[in-house]
């Protein structure tokens, strides 16, 4: 497939939930929740979303809540890209640690 529309639809799903994260900032105990990239299968099948959840205490609790809600994300995101997708991709949701790891490297170096 197209390297191109890959990288439209995974900047679409970004944006969309992004979005969808911040309007439901409470129901995830107050956290300020990042979607910090996407990366989808070249057959746009399945999408890996990256998160970066601040503060990082109860951050497993929070990619639990997450993880367990993601039925009802996909349908809310599958509403808004309907014009867009013809067949929502599945959502995966992995904690994105680059930055705490730029941190310790930062530290270190130090």
């Amino acid at each position: 497939m197209d390297t191109t529309r890959l990288k439209k639809v995974e900047r679409l799903l970004q944006k969309e939930l992004s979005v969808y994260f911040q309007q439901h900032l409470n129901h995830y105990l107050g956290k300020l929740i990042t979607v910090t990239s996407v990366r989808i299968s070249p057959d746009l099948s399945v999408s890996r979303v990256y998160l970066s959840i601040f503060p990082t205490q109860e951050i497993d609790k929070v990619l639990e809540m997450i993880v367990a809600e993601t039925g009802k994300i996909k349908y809310e995101l599958g509403k808004k890209v309907k014009d867009q997708l013809r067949k929502m991709p599945d959502l995966k949701f992995f904690i994105d640690d680059s930055l705490d790891h730029a941190q310790k490297i930062n530290e270190l170096l130090k």
